[in-house]
């Protein structure tokens, strides 16, 4: 996390290094184009928001980029317009879901879900049950990542499937470990979840199993995957055919699977 003399004895304002980037083309220096210094300043508010565990008074803003406190409101107002930061109600700011997406549609387009499926696949190969790894998207969960197992009898869900959060074991896995902000947004844009008690032994238990509601003959068992702010960032499952499934045998596997993934997600 930054601190705020980090902050300050960056200067947003400085030109970059000349040099390639990772695509071969020029930054923005080399061919004498002037970087804009107040998008960067109000960037460098959306970083100490996003470096926060909690939601931040304009003060603690202020003292972490800082600056006057009217320049950084009219940012944090500025953002909020934008969609990328809220207000919770109470005097503090904090990152809106938007930049939750905008963080998932990044760890895809770096390549995560591929850096993800050797796990999958050693789960897979521990199991002989198919592998999945599910993320929140607005009202619903889906799947981003899936490893098939090789049996014959196995759960037919492909990647892209979505999954409703008051049944299925990995929604409701994401709705157990959302932080008290993303429950917030969900009820308010009217979101099924499970029930507060449901959602309490889930987090008690570490895992959930799903009602079997959703798809016929198909049971599930799910685990959150956390990130290095042991925020939940994902959930990781495991399908079998309603037939086959045994909750106390996949239990294992899974929460071990899930610690590798947290390792990964959070750059350890």
């Amino acid at each position: 996390m930054k601190t705020a003399s980090t902050y300050r004895r960056q200067d947003p304002t400085a030109s970059r290094v000349a040099g390639n980037n990772s695509t071969g083309t020029k930054k923005a220096s080399v061919v004498g184009v002037r970087v804009l210094a107040s998008p960067l300043k109000t960037l460098a508010v959306l970083d100490a928001l996003g470096a926060s565990q909690h939601s931040m008074r304009l003060a603690d803003v202020v003292a972490t980029v800082g600056g006057n406190r009217g320049s950084v409101y009219q940012r944090l107002l500025t953002l909020i317009e934008g969609g990328w930061a809220e207000d919770d109600g109470n005097g503090r700011y904090r990152l809106s879901l938007h930049a939750n997406r905008v963080g998932h549609a990044a760890l895809a387009q770096a390549g995560l879900g591929e850096r993800s499926t050797p796990v999958l696949q050693t789960l897979v190969y521990e199991t002989n049950e198919t592998a999945s790894l599910a993320l929140l998207d607005g009202r619903d969960a889906y799947i981003a990542q899936r490893v098939e197992a090789a049996s014959v009898l196995r759960a037919e869900l492909r990647i892209g499937t979505s999954l409703r959060l008051e049944t299925s074991a990995s929604g409701r896995v994401l709705s157990a470990f959302a932080d008290p902000a993303q429950l917030k947004h969900l009820r308010a844009s009217g979101a099924t979840l499970p029930s507060d008690s449901l959602m309490a032994r889930i987090r008690r238990e570490g895992v959930s199993v799903s009602s079997g509601l959703d798809f016929a003959g198909v049971r599930a068992i799910a685990a959150p995957v956390l990130d290095g702010h042991s925020r939940c960032v994902g959930a990781l499952s495991l399908v079998a055919p309603e037939a086959r499934f045994d909750e106390a045998k996949l239990r294992k596997p899974l929460l071990r699977a899930a610690g590798k993934l947290h390792q990964l997600f959070s750059g350890s």
